[in-house]
């Protein structure tokens, strides 16, 4: 009986961490999916475009970042 017990806890633990570990890679794809999108739109403007809107082509980077790891958060 003490042998079930033992296996079934393990079985358990390894469910957990199988789930863990495919959340994690949800969450990692959706961030993705959200940075490239607002890269990619940030990138299509023209220089007047972003100088009309306070950004610099510098910062397209980090405002991706920025706006993945809101979006992210707000789920």
């Amino acid at each position: 009986m003490a042998f079930i017990n033992a296996a079934g806890k393990r079985d358990g633990a390894l469910a957990r961490l199988l789930q863990t570990t495919l959340d994690a890679l949800r969450e990692r794809r959706a961030y993705n999916a959200v940075y490239r999108q607002t890269w990619r739109e940030l990138s299509a403007l023209s220089e007047r475009e972003l100088a009309d809107l306070g950004i610099a082509r510098s910062e397209i980077g980090a405002l991706s970042q920025d706006a993945a790891a809101r979006a992210l958060h707000r789920r």
